[in-house]
């Protein structure tokens, strides 16, 4: 099955409820899906295997606990700093991600 982007414009109990249905399916009906979603903490919480893509390409792949782990990962989809805080971008003029994972 593929799901795009299944939380877009949706309340927060709502996308905990669609991924508790997603998860449902996947384990009671053994089927295999195929998510694209930029909320990647709902995503990679009911994923066993993730991609991350940047301008079409893929940058980063790997099992979903150890995307959860990866500071980049945290840092710029999920927001966490390197401290375990939320970051915010706010004060900041220009900020470029680091390409770590291109190299």
């Amino acid at each position: 099955m593929l799901l795009d982007e299944p939380s877009l414009g949706l309340a927060p109990l709502v996308v905990t409820e669609i991924y508790e249905i997603i998860s449902k399916i996947n384990q009671e009906q053994k089927m295999s899906m195929l998510i694209v979603e930029q909320n990647v903490r709902a995503a990679l919480g009911v994923s066993n295997y993730g991609y991350v893509m940047e301008n079409g390409r893929i940058v980063l792949d790997g099992p979903a606990d150890r995307l959860k782990d990866n500071e980049d990962v945290k840092e710029f989809y999920m927001g966490i700093s390197a401290s375990g805080t939320q970051k915010s971008y706010k004060n900041i003029k220009h900020y470029r991600r680091r390409k770590r994972w291109l190299s």
